[in-house]
């Protein structure tokens, strides 16, 4: 398969012994340290972003008023960000990732300055969109650029990095969110992000420079990307560049992807919160996406140059791993979403300490990326991410047999252990897909793998979020003890004033809840099996990947 040519993967072929056709120059030694300060910069303000409005949100209430919808600041957030990134994809693969990047961080900006003059909660979930319509530039195309500078050997050590970045600004927004709203003010929040995103900008500006390329279509760049010193005296766009066609852009496509999407995390988002599962607007919002998929499908085969090509889903390689990634989304909601609850629910600890419990994941996940290329380059991609993610698998059903009420660090080694293990499986599949095509196509293979994982997360929190209800529900039903709440939405009420309940009642509803969150972590072992059996059952033995030239 070269850049733009077989639709499926013949999996005879591995990536790191003998390589095949060539992918692209990769940036200089020197030089990258600018371009990649502003990789991390754009990833953090994407991260932070996700997660810092969680604990403004009583200071958001009281002054914009709003508390019936709040969660759609959450919401809009993460469907902006989602159904955008494989737009933003196959944009990067048609006129190169710096405009999609440079559009991308402007996009952000305005949307936070917007969102920090906000007058009511409307105007402020609407610019919330606006800031994830960048977002969604900002998380796609960074993995993309730090793929085309590095090869595939070094590729680990700047995945490791990024990974890095993003889980230390996920797990400190909500912190430094409450910073900023107790003690100045929560519109700070949106305003901190100006001067980073400007020096993000800056940088981008002035020392990212692509390589030249013929045409869209093209697999093997001429130039290296260039560095800080010498870099604009590079000889130029050759004439070449001069004479490729002018491209056209699958704008029907793409607004049918951004309309099936936003449907779809509708119904996921806000099924079972907004209204019932089972209910007109649920049968609607489903309904609609499953129409406009259709139509998105006849859309995309008519299309010259499709936003969503069919040979992401035609080859094997890229088939399997959004799968699995797919997968991975799903399996994550356990501990972001739940184990916080646990902690403080049943742990009794309070929200900061909650988030030392979590963040010990974030401490093994980048060390075991960092060191995966050691593994993936003996054994290669499949297999070291089937390890990993069985020993996710193994880790996630241990959660069950922790002891009750137990000590905090009973459940953070087990998410220092996960973190080690989805290390391991995550980043040689992404770095993995990445090696397998051109240039051309690298920008819309890592979206639709990202696409996928978030995809998996909005439907995680769905399904775990009625496990967890339903689990909930049973034990209120049949509760020996009096006094306890009627209804599921009194719960996280009683939990946060146990003074308000006797004892035994307390008691009884930290257990329900621990036992909640034990059927959630084996389903998101289910979630680790089925990812298990996409990498043996549908991915190639060995990923053919192209050679990165001598």
């Amino acid at each position: 398969m070269s850049g733009g040519g077989s639709t499926e993967d013949s999996g005879r072929t591995e990536a790191i012994p003998e390589p095949r056709a060539t992918a692209q120059p990769p940036g200089p030694a020197r030089g990258r340290g600018p371009v990649v300060a502003a990789l991390m910069l754009g990833m953090a303000l994407a991260a932070l972003d996700g997660t810092i409005v969680s604990t403004a949100v009583p200071q958001i209430v009281g002054d914009l008023g709003g508390f019936a919808v709040f969660s759609w600041l959450f919401s809009g957030y993460l469907l902006a960000v989602t159904v955008t990134l494989p737009v933003y994809g196959k944009l990067s693969d048609t006129f190169g990732r710096k405009p999609v990047l440079i559009a991308g961080i402007i996009l952000f900006l305005i949307g936070s300055l917007l969102c920090a003059t906000a007058w009511n909660m409307a105007s402020l979930i609407a610019f919330r969109v606006v800031q994830g319509l960048g977002g969604g530039a900002l998380q796609g195309t960074v993995q993309v650029i730090a793929a085309d500078l590095y090869p595939l050997k070094e590729r680990p050590k700047i995945q490791a990095k990024l990974s890095t970045v993003w889980a230390t600004s996920s797990v400190a927004g909500p912190a430094l969110g409450g910073l900023l709203a107790g003690y100045a003010d929560w519109r700070w929040i949106f305003l901190i992000n100006l001067p980073v995103g400007a020096l993000a900008l800056w940088l981008v500006v002035r020392y990212l420079h692509e390589p030249n390329r013929t045409t869209a279509k093209t697999t093997t760049a001429t130039t290296a990307t260039k560095g800080a010193k010498g870099a604009r005296g590079a000889k130029g766009v050759d004439a070449a560049s001069d004479r490729a066609p002018r491209h056209r852009v699958d704008w029907a496509g793409a607004l049918a992807v951004f309309a099936t999407g936003a449907l779809l995390l509708t119904a996921l988002v806000q099924g079972g919160v907004a209204w019932p599962w089972i209910s007109a607007p649920s049968f609607a919002f489903l309904g609609g996406s499953a129409v406009l998929a259709a139509v998105t499908v006849v859309i995309e085969r008519r299309a010259t140059d499709p936003i969503i090509p069919g040979w992401v889903w035609r080859r094997r390689t890229i088939a399997a791993v959004n799968l699995a990634l797919g997968a991975l989304g799903l399996l994550m909601i356990a501990p972001t979403v739940f184990l916080p609850t646990y902690a403080q629910s049943v742990l009794g600890l309070g929200p900061i300490a909650a988030g030392f419990v979590l963040s010990a994941m974030t401490l093994s996940w980048p060390v075991s990326a960092a060191f995966s290329n050691r593994l993936y380059n003996r054994i290669g991609f499949r297999l070291t991410a089937v390890i990993g993610i069985s020993l996710a698998m193994l880790v996630l059903l241990a959660f069950p047999l922790l002891p009750y009420p137990g000590q905090a660090w009973q459940p953070a080694l087990i998410m220092l252990l996960l973190g080690a293990a989805l290390g391991i499986f995550q980043l040689p599949l992404i770095i993995g897909v990445q090696s397998t095509v051109g240039w051309s196509e690298r920008g819309t293979a890592t979206a639709s793998i990202l696409f996928c994982r978030q995809v998996g997360q909005s439907v995680g929190a769905a399904l775990f979020g009625a496990v967890a209800n339903g689990v909930l529900a049973a034990r209120l039903s049949n509760a020996p003890t009096p006094g306890l709440p009627d209804d599921l939405d009194s719960v996280s009420k009683a939990l946060e004033n146990p003074a308000t309940l006797t004892a035994e009642a307390a008691d009884y509803l930290r257990r329900a809840m621990d036992s909640a969150v034990e059927y959630v972590y084996v389903g998101a072992a289910g979630a680790a099996a089925i990812s298990l059996l996409v990498l043996i059952f549908v991915a190639p033995r060995r990923f053919p990947v192209l050679k990165d030239p001598e």
